[in-house]
């Protein structure tokens, strides 16, 4: 956390995870280029455009990142041991914009250096019209819109974009994520059926696809169960919601009351309850865990007080609040949220 706008300083895992990133996009590539030609060798290729491999090179290590990006989220859904991969997830879409815009540079001045238009981008949005057909798509309009998205992703990363558009908002924004893989996967799919046509790529991107679309759907089926509220009349000023004994000592049970999720954390003997929601990324705050007294977003490791659900000082962020009380080992919240770092007594368990 940053309270001003100011680069937070490297740590040890912020280290280690973007050498591991930066080092497998620089292997990745190296190794691409020194295959590609050698099977060029091999085949007795003459033609073999060096330019050529390096845009197939930093194409490619780009569709494959984001994959990598897009399966992050649903698999540290289903399993906590992926949790780590969000930390620095970020890192992740900033490098595979720089993919993206390198293959995009020299792909536009490979394909229109022959070009009588001086500008190629130009080039690229008026030489091909041929939007009713398949075989003559303008794939690489695909592709360019896709660029874009990732520019405007890229360029709202830092935090103080998040602070300052609000947290719904800037998730948003960066939610288009997905309307650029769909473009992507259009771009690469309508390229291979105009330019080698070679089957394996479809099979690849198509597999590709399955299996975001597959683990995304696990995920939802797994948040669903979550957001099954508890039915309770509208005269219930509390409302049971479980037993202490299912709450493991510092961690939370999260339950749905009046359409939004709830985080119970059990702590020092003590019973709390709070929005599950981080004012950061809103990130699930009962899937954390309270460290040095402090509820700890799993996201990114953003704090707030279990008593009144404000950030410790002097960080100025603050979660909404409910009423809690305990009968006996039986816990009952008070449905109705209290405003953002509203101070409740915890509930103390006998």
């Amino acid at each position: 956390m940053s309270v001003t706008y100011e680069p937070v300083l490297w740590n040890r895992q912020k280290l280690v995870y973007d050498i591991i990133l930066i080092g497998s996009v620089v292997l990745y590539l190296l190794l691409f280029m020194h295959f590609a030609e050698s099977i060029g060798s091999n085949l007795a290729v003459s033609n073999l455009d060096v330019r050529g491999i390096r845009i197939r090179a930093f194409g490619s290590a780009g569709f494959i990142l984001l994959h990598v990006i897009l399966s992050i989220g649903p698999l540290s859904r289903l399993n906590r041991k992926f949790l780590p991969l969000l930390y620095n997830r970020r890192h992740m879409g900033v490098t595979m914009f720089t993919l993206a815009l390198w293959h995009a540079h020299l792909a536009t001045g490979w394909y229109h250096d022959f070009g009588n238009i001086d500008m190629p981008l130009v080039s690229l949005l008026v030489s091909n019209v041929s939007f009713f057909t398949v075989f003559r798509f303008p794939f690489e309009i695909l592709g360019f819109a896709a660029l874009c998205i990732l520019l405007l992703m890229a360029a709202t990363s830092h935090d103080f974009w998040l602070a300052n558009l609000t947290a719904p908002i800037w998730k948003g924004l960066h939610m288009l994520v997905y309307a650029a893989y769909a473009l992507l996967v259009g771009h690469v799919v309508l390229g291979a059926l105009q330019t080698n046509r070679h089957p394996g790529l479809i099979l690849v991107v198509a597999l590709g696809l399955v299996w975001i679309v597959t683990i995304h759907l696990l995920s939802a089926l797994k948040e669903a169960k979550l957001d099954q509220a508890i039915a309770f009349s509208d005269e219930a000023e509390f409302v049971e919601v479980g037993h202490v004994d299912e709450i493991p000592n510092n961690q939370a049970k999260i339950v749905c009351l009046s359409g939004e999720r709830v985080a119970i954390f059990k702590y020092d003997g003590k019973v709390s309850a709070v929005s599950n929601v981080c004012q950061h990324q809103n990130g699930p705050l009962g899937e954390g865990r309270i460290i040095d007294g402090c509820i700890t977003c799993p996201w990114h490791g953003y704090q707030y007080q279990p008593g009144d659900g404000a950030s410790p000082p002097p960080f100025t962020e603050k979660i909404p609040t409910f009423a809690v009380k305990l009968e006996g080992d039986r816990i009952f919240i008070n449905p109705i949220p209290k405003r953002p770092g509203t101070p409740v007594e915890p509930a103390i368990i006998a």
